[in-house]
């Protein structure tokens, strides 16, 4: 990268704080790890009402549904950060596997971007060592 590029990237994002601040004053404060810690994963009920059977009992299953969501939220880029994690546990938990997961991400990438998808996978990855540790 060009020194020229970065200074690019950099004001680009700053901008963006910039204007993320003004229209939601006080964003810096918020801990998305504390929407985390609160709501680890949706309880069940929710998750068959909205990734289940309930609406179209002949349509997706939650394991499908849920890793279509991990593509569109994928796509979005870093701003669903805490959504996407909670979608990835969520699709562990409905029976979607580490590589169904990170091949879903990947796909991606021609939609999104690379840095999208570089971002979503460090999420998953990060999702996916935190299940190994819950799990031992």
């Amino acid at each position: 990268m060009t020194e020229a590029y970065t200074k690019m990237l950099q004001q680009m994002f700053e901008q963006g704080q910039k204007m993320a601040s003004a229209f939601m004053p006080g964003m810096e404060t918020i801990d998305p790890k504390a929407f985390e810690k609160m709501f680890p994963a949706m309880p069940k009920e929710l998750l068959e009402m909205w990734f289940g059977k309930t609406f179209n009992p002949e349509g997706l299953d939650a394991r499908t549904r849920f890793l279509v969501t991990i593509a569109a939220q994928t796509v979005l880029g870093p701003v669903g950060e805490p959504q996407l994690r909670i979608t990835i546990k969520n699709g562990l938990a409905a029976g979607a596997t580490q590589r169904e997961i990170a091949e879903v991400i990947w796909q991606m990438s021609m939609f999104g971007g690379l840095p999208a998808t570089q971002k979503a996978l460090e999420i998953a990855q990060s999702v996916f060592a935190e299940t190994e540790e819950t799990e031992k």
